[in-house]
């Protein structure tokens, strides 16, 4: 976990028996450029051990440009790897419609 009180974020990795390996990355606070690469650097690992990650941004209370640019690297990175599955959940309607502005609803939700 890390402890910025402007973002942070948790994972947690389980095993399903059915799904195989799900890991949770729970993200509070706001993903600007201050933290963006973090979280990228955070996340391609996960990516590499396959399986499906879930990315619940319930706590998120903002996302700029580079916190969008993040989300979209890592997404693009999951896709390529073909490793693994990674969803966005709990999206609050002010990052819905940044993600429709930017003609990317499309992309998260394959």
């Amino acid at each position: 976990m890390t402890t910025d009180p402007g973002f942070h974020y948790e994972i947690e990795k389980t095993q399903d028996d059915i799904k195989g390996r799900i890991t949770t990355v729970t993200c509070h606070g706001r993903l600007t450029s201050e933290k963006a690469s973090k979280f990228k650097e955070a996340i391609k690992p996960i990516i590499a051990d396959g399986g499906k990650i879930i990315v619940d941004f319930a706590d998120v209370s903002y996302l700029d440009s580079s916190g969008l640019g993040a989300l979209v690297g890592v997404k693009v990175s999951a896709l390529h790897k073909g490793l693994c599955t990674l969803d966005l959940i709990n999206i609050s309607d002010r990052i819905k419609d940044l993600l429709r502005l930017a003609n990317l609803t499309k992309l998260f939700s394959s």
